[in-house]
């Protein structure tokens, strides 16, 4: 299986190590894993021009970092979506990242996505949460799991291993 994680954080921390350790497991089980770092990437938020549905054939008239997601997005038969918490959300630019595949709709593979979220606060995960709920079954995904950690990641290597687990057994 392809899987594409989309890595929201624009630095290394909690969430590049939840992103490791799902990529560590999904590789021991032998799926091709792509991780992409849009939390570094110059990716803008969706103008509604419209152009993706019309002239441009699925294709976004912005020419930003977006081409090198697309391409993973949508040979990829599970999407993993991981941020850490910025005011009770996914950072902007996985948001916008996530938005961008408006351009596409349904990706033509993928039939399962996964959620990872770090916060330094215990429980504000709520409104990711939800996002990621409301997108998935827009999508057709089957919702294969969401992981949560808060505080220091290297604190929590019982859960780091949970999550190396479940990818393992994809």
């Amino acid at each position: 299986m392809k899987i594409a994680i989309l890595n929201g954080s624009p630095r290394t921390g909690n969430t590049a190590a939840m992103v490791n350790a799902f990529a560590e497991g999904a590789k021991e089980a032998g799926h091709e894993v792509e991780i992409l770092h849009v939390g570094r990437m110059k990716i803008a938020g969706c103008l509604a021009c419209e152009y993706c549905h019309g002239k441009g054939e699925g294709t976004c008239i912005q020419k930003d970092d977006m081409v090198k997601v697309m391409p993973a997005y949508k040979e990829a038969d599970m999407i993993v979506y991981a941020s850490p918490i910025y005011y009770f959300d996914v950072t902007a630019q996985l948001a916008a990242a996530m938005q961008r595949v408006y351009a596409i709709g349904k990706p033509a593979k993928a039939t399962k996505a996964a959620l990872l979220l770090s916060s330094a606060s215990p429980n504000p995960y709520g409104g990711a949460i939800a996002t990621y709920k409301d997108m998935t079954a827009y999508l057709g995904l089957e919702d294969a799991g969401i992981f949560t950690i808060a505080g220091d990641a290297a604190a929590c290597e019982d859960k780091l291993a949970e999550i190396r687990a479940f990818a393992k057994a994809l």
